[in-house]
Order: structure tokens, then C-alpha cells, then sequence
């Protein structure tokens, strides 16, 4: 009996025959063709008009934070498992010789390093909250901001990857705000997606929270409605992709980062995000492989 091939995988593998996507030999780190990168763009500057829109500051980041700043999120104690931590060698000549040798030898020479400063960072705005520090101006503030994240969760489903883009319209400020925030901008999410061609549907959901301890905090944030993404179908309908998430923090991270509002309450926040990676595939799939053919008001949506 033929066992029926997975079509996450076989998806990836006509992206590679496609060359969009390039294998590294890593499951989730791929390199990217210019025609993939084009459309990546496209949605980076649809997102980039929303910010221009209400203000915001546009902050680019980098795909590493400080361990310190990852250590104040809190992020360790729920998802350990996606986890990413930068190991530095800080040894002497004679541990340099111990390195090479076990290097040479196919020994554990990862043992001879040291944790450094900086961490992979898992979202966008992390590093962020701690440049909020101190009281907000009257009405809070909003920022666009944009950068490559890391989770390690290795896959051959191509929407999965361990290095993608976010891009994210984040507020800081007033509680009401920041809830307004959050459902307005899912409204508003929703209707881009769509605009550009793809079904776009909102749902309840949770973050993939590790452990005993995970399972009563998605309870927790699924009852308090915390997070919606929006989905769409890729490879299933059964199963469908999260290409967007609006999400309230309500005062995570304004307590451990010292963000105040102008009254000297302790900010709240929420922001939308999106991922551009999943994004630009959910439209290849949607629109074929060649942009130059996808129907004109998607392109002159995303190209004019």
C-alpha cells in the first residue's frame, strides 16, 4: 500500500525545485531566492504603510537580544524548548589547542564554550520594551517594528522555519488603548490579508506554552481571549496557517521593564503581527509561482 506523502513536505520540495527556497541541509533555515525575497519585501512595505499611518516609530532590530532583556520576558519559563542561546569561546591558547583538537576529532568542543551576552531572539518586539523605560509621553506610543527571529522547532512543513521575519505594529500606553489596539488592528489585519488574495479567517488561540505549567497558562490566555491569529489554508483545510496574530499583554512587559504611562500606572501593551515568511508562501501557493502572472489587483497592491 502507498503510504500518501506528507504535503507540507512536498510542498517545500517544489519550492526548492522552484528555487524560491534553498536548502542549507537544516530543516526551517533556508536561503531565499530574489523573486522570494521581492514578495517578502512587498509585505514588509504593506505593513510599513500601516505603521506611517498611526505614527509610529520604525524600529529595525536585530535577530539577537540581550540575554538580559530575554531574561526579563520570561520567555525561559514558558517555552524552553524554542529556545536559542549564543555560546562564545572566551578560553586561553591552551584551550584554543583543546578546541581545535576535539574540533579535528569530532569530539564535544561546544563544551568548551561559554554563554555570551546575547541570545537568538524569538519575536520581533522583545527588544523593544526595554528602550520604553521610564514614563510614556500623554496617549502612549506606537512603534513599527521589523527583524528576523529564531525558534528552534526544526520542520519539513516550510511555514515553520526556524529563522523567519515578523513584522509588527506594537503599542505601549493606556490599558483601554492597548485593547483597542489589539482589536482594531486584528480587524484591520484581516482585511490586508484578504485584499492581497488570500482567506483569511480569525480564531481563538494560545501560545505553545511547555509543560504541566503550559497547559494551565493556554487555558488561561484562550479564556481571557488574550490572542486571536488570523489562518488560512496552505496545505490543509483541516489545518490551517497562521499568518497573523493581535495579542494584549496587558502589563507583561511593562512591569519588568519599567514602562510607565503618563499617569505613572504601569503601561500596558499589545501588538499585531505578522509573519512575512508565512505570508509570501501562503500567497506563492495561492497565486502560483510566478508573481508576474497573479491577478492585477493583488499586484498592484503589493507592487505599485
Amino acid at each position: 500500500m502507498r503510504i500518501a506523502a506528507d504535503p507540507y513536505t512536498e510542498l517545500r520540495n517544489r519550492l526548492f525545485e522552484a528555487e524560491l527556497l534553498f536548502s542549507t541541509g537544516v530543516d526551517g533555515l533556508y536561503g531565499r531566492s530574489d523573486t522570494y525575497q521581492g514578495i517578502a519585501d512587498a509585505v514588509d512595505h504593506l505593513m510599513h504603510r500601516w505603521g506611517h499611518d498611526v505614527g509610529a516609530t520604525v524600529v529595525h532590530l536585530p535577530p539577537l537580544i540581550a540575554r538580559s532583556t530575554f531574561d526579563s520576558t520570561d520567555y525561559i519559563r514558558s517555552f524552553p524548548d524554542l529556545v536559542g542561546s549564543v555560546h562564545v569561546f572566551n578560553g586561553g591558547d591552551r584551550d584554543h589547542v583543546e578546541l581545535v583538537r576535539r574540533v579535528s576529532a569530532g569530539g564535544d568542543w561546544p563544551a568548551l564554550l561559554e554563554p555570551g551576552e546575547i541570545v537568538l531572539s524569538p519575536a520581533a518586539c522583545y527588544s523593544l520594551y526595554p528602550m520604553c523605560a521610564g514614563r510614556l509621553p500623554a496617549g502612549g506610543r506606537y512603534f513599527e517594528v521589523s527583524g528576523y527571529c529564531f525558534r528552534h522547532e526544526p520542520s519539513t512543513d516550510p511555514t515553520r522555519m526556524q529563522a523567519f521575519k515578523m513584522h509588527e505594529i506594537v503599542y505601549v500606553g493606556e490599558p483601554d488603548t492597548a485593547q483597542r489596539h489589539r482589536d482594531d488592528s486584528l480587524a484591520r489585519g484581516l482585511s490586508i490579508l484578504t485584499d492581497i488574495g488570500l482567506d483569511v479567517t480569525a480564531t481563538p488561540a494560545n501560545d505553545p506554552f511547555f509543560g504541566r505549567l503550559g497547559a494551565a497558562l493556554a487555558a488561561g490566555q484562550l479564556d481571557e481571549g488574550l490572542k486571536f491569529e488570523g489562518v488560512t489554508a496552505i496545505c490543509s483545510d483541516d489545518r490551517p496557517t497562521a499568518v497573523m496574530s493581535a495579542n494584549c499583554h496587558r502589563d507583561h512587559f511593562g512591569a519588568p521593564f519599567g514602562i510607565e504611562t503618563a499617569t505613572g500606572a504601569v503601561a500596558h501593551s499589545a501588538c499585531v503581527g505578522f509573519g512575512v515568511d508565512r505570508i509570501t508562501i501562503a500567497l506563492l501557493v495561492r497565486h502560483g509561482f510566478d508573481p508576474s502572472t497573479w491577478p492585477g489587483p493583488v499586484r498592484a497592491r503589493l507592487f505599485s
